[in-house]
């Protein structure tokens, strides 16, 4: 049976957008590590350490990318920091969507929380500097303007986020006790 031209046109055009996504797929590779996947795994009903992994994931992406920055021997110094503050970024985004899982299952995070706290503060003092570099020539940061611009947005509003959802899970537990001590102290009848 011969096909019709358009019909055969139409799946060639297929095939070709298939094995482009494909190719764009295998390029955009995930930001960790087969040991950090492991970890985080090994870690998954655990929020203080799955939390405090993804801190450390993050933290270290921030750390290599000072590292090569700092390295006169580097080359395509642009696309790395774009690479590492694209790491860095999808990690954290991890990191507030393990967050979002831990609230919705209604588990107490007030611990791993006062960490990501601390953290938010380091990571954005971490992505100013980079922002605020005087030694960054215009046509260099412009390569990764959007992203690291993206990583300053994310880390400040989660920050905000982050601070406020610690006051309200200790407001929480405060009430909890209170309601407990309430209840023990009654009268029996």
């Amino acid at each position: 049976m011969i096909f019709p031209l358009w019909l055969r046109t139409l799946a060639g055009v297929g095939l070709l957008l298939l094995a482009t996504s494909v190719g764009w797929a295998q390029r955009r590779r995930d930001p960790l590590t087969q040991s950090e996947i492991d970890q985080v795994r090994d870690a998954s009903w655990e929020p203080q350490k799955r939390l405090a992994l993804y801190v450390s994931f993050a933290r270290d992406r921030l750390t290599k990318l000072e590292t090569m920055r700092s390295d006169p021997k580097t080359k395509d110094r642009p696309q790395q920091t774009h690479d590492f503050l694209d790491a860095f970024l999808r990690i954290y985004d991890e990191l507030n969507d393990n967050i979002d899982t831990y609230i919705g299952r209604k588990d107490d995070i007030r611990k791993p929380l006062k960490a990501v706290v601390e953290a938010d503060t380091e990571f954005q003092a971490k992505l100013r500097a980079l922002k605020d570099s005087a030694d960054v020539k215009t046509e260099e940061a412009a390569q990764y303007e959007f992203v690291l611009t993206n990583a300053l947005d994310t880390v400040d509003t989660s920050a905000e986020d982050h601070r406020k959802l610690q006051v309200d899970l200790e407001d929480a537990a405060k009430h909890k006790k209170l309601n407990a001590a309430a209840k023990n102290s009654g009268k029996p009848e």
